[in-house]
């Protein structure tokens, strides 16, 4: 029996992300998006078909998956008129892929505890070229029978995938996440900008150093893109800021103290004033060489 499933949100991660769905294990599929051409462009690609609105997408559908902007987009999306949760068979478990606040994730794990539903807040990392080549992380709060329910299918499209705890606690470590990258980007911006100034081929520099202490993925995948001031790929300064800004939020709620974070989030701001809301994270070296 095919497995009958559900994809809310097709933009650049939830795109690649229900195509290895899809073709790994041949499940039966229906798209929503917001802008249908882009369901069209899926379905072209990847078979399966599309819906018109989120709730004719997940009718009979044994898993639903979503992966779209914000809370609001995802309140929508879920409990709006058109919404998934009003005709989503009892039984069924929706798996959120979107970084929200750990709020809504506990808020929709009640609506659908109310309902007869599964629910499992999945944000996820590493980025558009993660979900291109199934390769990301996904961090997971819900019931743990829920999650061991997901996580097989979780697996077509990512190389770990864990639950951490009672629902929130996947958006809550995708925070966590934000958070370590937010620091790691501004280091990095700043010792390749030192390093150009010192005149080092960086280059070199960072063949070497990154093998070192200083490695880490961002050294890897964004040097590049810094030095040649080329932010034309990657997670957009635009969603950066978004996901900050729940990270500051969180904060303020368990009296945390983020002042690295809430540093980068304005240094942020500054390259989002220079035009540059769609460059990639590595941006932040714009600020420091205009």
């Amino acid at each position: 029996m095919v497995l009958k499933t559900a994809w809310i949100g097709l933009g650049v991660m939830g795109f690649p992300m229900a195509g290895h769905l899809q073709r790994k294990i041949g499940v039966d599929m229906t798209v929503y998006n917001r802008t249908a051409a882009k369901a069209e462009a899926w379905i072209a690609k990847d078979k399966g078909t599309s819906a018109p609105t989120p709730a004719i997408a997940v009718k009979g559908a044994d898993f639903v998956f979503a992966c779209v902007g914000n809370d609001d987009d995802l309140r929508e999306v879920t409990l709006g008129e058109n919404g998934a949760f009003n005709s989503m068979k009892r039984g069924s478990i929706f798996v959120d892929h979107t970084t929200a606040s750990a709020d809504l994730a506990r808020e929709l794990h009640a609506e659908a505890k109310k309902r007869g539903l599964g629910f499992v807040d999945a944000p996820v990392s590493g980025g558009q070229a993660g979900a291109e080549n199934g390769q990301l992380t996904v961090m997971c709060g819900g019931d743990e029978a829920d999650y061991a329910k997901a996580e097989p299918l979780i697996l077509n499209y990512a190389k770990m995938c864990k639950c951490l705890g009672a629902a929130g606690s996947g958006q809550l470590a995708k925070m966590c996440n934000q958070i370590a990258i937010a620091g790691l980007v501004q280091g990095l911006a700043e010792s390749i900008q030192f390093g150009m100034k010192a005149g080092l081929d960086m280059e070199q520099v960072v063949e070497v150093i990154s093998k070192g202490a200083a490695g880490s993925w961002q050294m890897e995948n964004r040097h590049k893109t810094m030095i040649a001031g080329k932010f034309d790929f990657g997670f957009a300064a635009d969603w950066m800021r978004k996901d900050l800004g729940i990270c500051l939020d969180e904060a303020r709620k368990n009296k945390s103290h983020l002042p690295v974070t809430a540093l980068v989030d304005q240094f942020y701001s500054e390259v989002q004033k220079m035009g540059g809301n769609r460059w990639d994270t590595s941006s932040l070296i714009a600020r420091l060489t205009r």
